[in-house]
């Protein structure tokens, strides 16, 4: 088990790494994670949904995504409320206390065999399972009950490495401080450490190591460089336009101009991952829009295309888009033509009303949408959660396309206008067949529940023909996933003493 000595210590990454590098090495290796809090999740195999970084992990070891490798997701819908999703499918909404005060005993209970079950289903099939902790195991306050971290280690005899990150500054005092918090028992479960994000010359960190080898009586089994430009599934973290995929300089210096391509960030966003194929490609100018980059530049930028993502709280992020004034701005960008995308959640924005009757998100209520297409929704506690390929028509033309939905809403017309439905999807576990989305009539909306749009790559030329680009040209976000975990797990390799790692577990 990887835990970190902070939130984004680098344990999702190092279990990627570990994984491809058991993986490469013949071993029948999963991932694991018994409790994530994230809105960025995959739908798997088998029906459910988990959370990104261990459906990245999954593809690391070159498996079919599946419930059993994140059993509890919790996916926050307000600052003090998360939809609670055990084995892939959502029970209920709950707020913090009953989690962590007086009131989660049966919330615990309930998760712990959850994950106690998948990781006996995951023991029997693997060979090695590699497993991710969540924040940090020294969270006193979060302690009882732990399901997440060493409760779950004690609870299954495992045994542990501690990873901290030392381009935060303080990584000695982070390592020997968590350490020093833990009970005897856990102490003793520890194996060693790994220091992640190094700049500079190893030489002149060892005093420090063989300090904290002999202060803690534990090795330290590697230091792991600062990797620039490592284009991995980020889960949480939202990563702007630096750090592109090199284009081909002749292809480069025949576009005239690149696609300006603007994601507005709500506090509820999800699923961001959709965007990494526009953000890495050499041929778009792509931005985030968030409350901290217009505070640091207050005037809307002046763009091709902008997108309204996926989102956890529509009705929520609804209502702070207007507060933003950020729809008046959409629909300026719309009278002097420019393109608009709208997303699951986004999509649900760009109709007449949301309605949640039933409290799903947050409270119970109706809300007038931008009112730019002809439709409504109805927030439902039964969730879509499928894999779907199939087509998308765009100005005559055809692309294929795979993806996911992953949404709560059912959207319908409201009027008998005819307006096109540009997807064609059959979902993956079946043959059922469906037209998905809307194209406005003007030619300037695409609506869809379709996740995922832009890693197909002709896909995700034909949209940005459509948005623009004359000379469009995609990346394969499925190619640079690969090519991405190989550096990885050389980097691991190099690195790391996996001789003295692997033989301090057995």
């Amino acid at each position: 088990m990887v835990q970190g000595t902070t939130s984004d210590a680098g344990k999702s990454t190092l279990v990627a790494g570990l994984c491809r590098v058991f993986a490469r090495q013949g071993i029948k290796v999963a991932p694991f994670k018994p409790q994530n809090m994230a809105l960025n999740s995959a739908v798997t195999l088998d029906g459910g949904e988990i959370g990104r970084a261990q459906a990245l992990q999954a593809v690391a070891c070159k498996l079919e995504l599946h419930t059993d490798f994140n059993p509890v997701l919790l996916k926050p819908s307000s600052d003090t409320g998360s939809q609670v999703i055990i084995h892939g499918k959502a029970l209920t909404t709950l707020e913090a206390k009953a989690f962590f005060g007086p009131e989660s005993r049966n919330y615990k209970s309930l998760a712990m065999d959850a994950v106690l079950q998948s990781f006996e289903r995951l023991t029997q099939q693997y060979q090695l399972v590699v497993v991710e902790g969540a924040g940090s195991p020294a969270e006193i306050n979060l302690r009882e009950g732990d399901i997440a971290n060493m409760g779950f280690a004690e609870a299954v005899d495992c045994p542990v490495i501690i990873i901290a990150d030392i381009d935060k500054g303080g990584v000695f005092a982070h390592l020997v401080g968590t350490l020093a918090l833990l009970s005897e028992s856990e102490q003793q479960r520890v194996k060693g450490f790994v220091i992640n994000r190094f700049r500079g010359d190893i030489s002149l960190l060892q005093s420090g190591i063989d300090w904290l080898e002999n202060y803690t009586q534990k090795p330290v089994f590697g230091v792991l460089p600062y990797l620039h430009d490592l284009h991995l599934d980020a889960e949480d973290a939202l990563i702007d336009s630096h750090g592109k995929v090199t284009g081909s300089e002749k292809d480069l210096a025949i576009i005239n101009h690149k696609l300006k391509v603007l994601v507005l960030v709500f506090p509820r966003i999800s699923n961001h991952t959709d965007f990494d194929p526009l953000r890495l490609n050499p041929y778009i100018e792509f931005h985030y829009l968030s409350l901290q980059t217009q505070a640091s530049n207050p005037d809307f930028p002046k763009v091709d295309l902008i997108i309204l993502p996926g989102s956890k709280n529509v009705r929520a992020d609804l209502e702070f888009m207007r507060q933003q004034g950020w729809d008046l701005e959409v629909n300026k960008h719309l009278r002097y033509g420019g393109k608009v995308i709208g997303i699951c959640g986004g999509y649900q924005m760009l109709g007449q009303y949301i309605h949640d009757p039933d409290a799903i998100e947050d409270v119970a209520g109706s809300s007038i949408g931008l009112g730019l297409l002809p439709i409504e929704t109805t927030l439902t506690a039964d969730k879509t959660l499928c894999k779907v390929s199939g087509h998308l028509a765009l100005n005559e033309a055809k692309a294929g396309i795979e993806g996911y939905e992953i949404h709560c809403g059912v959207t319908q017309k409201l009027t008998s206008a005819e307006l096109p439905e540009p997807i064609r999807l059959t979902l993956q576990q079946s043959d059922t067949q469906y037209a998905e989305g809307l194209l406005s009539d003007d030619n300037q909306i695409l609506a869809t529940y379709v996740h995922g749009l832009f890693d197909s790559p002709d896909a995700c030329e034909l949209i940005l023909q459509w948005a623009g680009l004359a000379q469009a040209k995609s990346i394969d976000i499925n190619q640079i996933r690969e090519q991405q975990l190989e550096r990885l797990a050389d980097v691991l390799e190099a690195h790391l003493d996996m001789d003295k790692l692997t033989g301090s577990l057995s």
